[in-house]
């Protein structure tokens, strides 16, 4: 069913919100839909493409800055379109509608000794979220980030209606839109390569360093294990800057699984626990001024104390350790009124000396970094907008209104680009337009396919429009 012919319908019923991202650095004003179909989606297209505000998808509001959200235009809210459609043991696939979180996805595999092969930091993210940002984990050195296990994707656009893209049918429509910001169409439904779950452990060696050089030294061996991480202490001083705790795991075979302690509550299995709530939420009024580079830093010396200096298979439970933050419900309001940044880049591989200058830079402009995560990334894959390429990322969280946090990051901006790298935007929220075009060399490639799928610029969001991603690149 094409737009022009869902025009007559009336569709579901609009309400205006403010709306942010999970950083609440910039708040816009939307009218907010909700769809029951496709026919829904497509008339919300429709009214969008005649009333020239544009209209964007948004899923669980996860993405840290203005990527789903659309100032004087329209919202599509795919939360509630979240049903699992379709799980294939036998073939390892699972179909599914925009909306299904990650947690929702795992507990539905989980069913079948199942799971999905790459999942973020979070379980919250939906579906079509984790593909329109190829969310990468802690896995990508080995298995890609999220876009190259998906199979194909059903894609409403405004010039063409309900599609359905695969590398064997559209391919150049499907890889744009493995990373594409939702630029490309609406995703309804997607279907995703499952692989099998040995257990709900992994066995992590651990390591803790003295400073960022040892850290590096370490991280720059070769990698025998499927999970890499580490946490970096950016506000300890000196020599100590840069010291962490690396993580390394694999997945833990059911025979060598431990029986006790459980990783769960008593009375809950593995999937209960990915589908509960938070431990504790943060209330709306939380004192911003807990929040201070004093109070961090004495929560990173304690953190880093606490940490065994060498550890040798030690089990963990899955889910908490992909997901450590989410124990803590509504955590960005710990920063208070003015929010957060959390900026991510990727340096590539043999750029090494500009990685180090980039920490220099943060450490000679005293930037309150509160939590910094540190990873190697495989090779590139994914559309023009994928964000991840191989090398090294890393991912830091800073308070918003933090004097001085504009220019510095500008300054990262430079360094980033001068050496090929590349700033994420599913975590931006401030990039500029000139920055986007030396790190993004494909834009143009970008910008043919978006012409093809949406003429009219009817797709749009503030990250597009002031990145310049719903118009002319020339």
């Amino acid at each position: 069913m094409s737009v022009t012919e869902c025009r007559a319908r009336t569709t579901v019923a609009d309400v205006e919100r403010s709306l942010s991202g999970w950083g609440r650095t910039a708040t816009s004003r939307c009218r907010v839909y909700r769809p029951r179909d496709v026919e829904d989606v497509l008339g919300v297209l429709s009214e969008g493409a005649r009333g020239g505000t544009g209209v964007i998808a948004r899923g669980a509001g996860c993405s840290y800055g203005d990527a789903a959200q659309n100032e004087g235009g329209a919202v599509l809210d795919m939360s509630t379109y979240d049903g699992i459609l379709a799980i294939d043991p036998e073939r390892r696939l699972v179909t599914a509608q925009a909306g299904a979180r990650i947690a929702d996805l795992m507990v539905g595999l989980a069913e079948h000794e199942l799971t999905l092969p790459v999942v973020p930091g979070t379980r919250h993210v939906t579906l079509a979220g984790a593909i329109a940002s190829d969310i990468h984990g802690k896995n990508h050195h080995r298995d890609g980030a999220f876009a190259r296990h998906v199979t194909s994707i059903s894609l409403c656009t405004p010039a063409s209606g309900l599609m359905v893209v695969s590398p064997e049918a559209d391919a150049d429509l499907f890889y744009a839109t493995l990373g594409g910001m939702g630029l490309t169409g609406v995703i309804v439904e997607a279907t995703l390569r499952a692989e099998e779950l040995p257990s709900p452990w992994v066995a992590a060696d651990v390591d803790r360093t003295n400073g960022l050089q040892q850290t590096l030294e370490l991280l720059s061996g070769p990698e025998r294990h499927r999970y890499s991480v580490a946490w970096l202490d950016m506000l300890a001083e000196g020599s100590k800057m840069g010291r962490g705790v690396i993580s390394r795991a694999d997945p833990l075979p059911a025979r060598d699984a431990p029986s006790r302690p459980r990783p769960w509550p008593r009375g809950k299995t593995y999937p209960a626990t990915l589908s509960q709530g938070a431990a504790f939420d943060v209330p709306r009024a939380f004192p911003p001024t807990l929040l201070r580079p004093a109070s961090v830093r004495a929560f990173n010396a304690l953190n880093w104390r606490k940490s065994p200096r060498r550890e040798r298979g030690r089990p963990l439970a899955l889910a908490p350790y992909f997901f450590p933050l989410d124990v803590l419900g509504q955590w960005n309001r710990l920063y208070g009124p003015g929010g957060l940044i959390q900026y991510q880049f990727v340096i590539p591989s043999g750029q090494e000396a500009v990685l180090q200058r980039s920490f220099e830079l943060m450490r000679m402009r005293r930037l309150p970094v509160y939590l910094a995560v540190f990873k190697r990334f495989g090779a590139a894959f994914g559309g023009p907008l994928s964000f991840p390429l191989q090398g090294w990322t890393l991912a830091i969280d800073l308070p918003g209104a933090a004097p001085g946090l504009r220019s510095a990051l500008d300054e990262l901006d430079e360094l980033v680009a001068s050496c090929g790298g590349r700033v994420y935007l599913t975590k931006d929220a401030r990039l500029s337009r000139a920055a986007l075009l030396s790190m993004y060399p494909r834009l143009h490639e970008f910008d043919t396919l978006r012409c093809r799928v949406d003429p009219d610029g009817v797709l749009r969001s503030d990250l597009a429009r002031r990145l310049g991603l719903c118009g002319d690149l020339r």
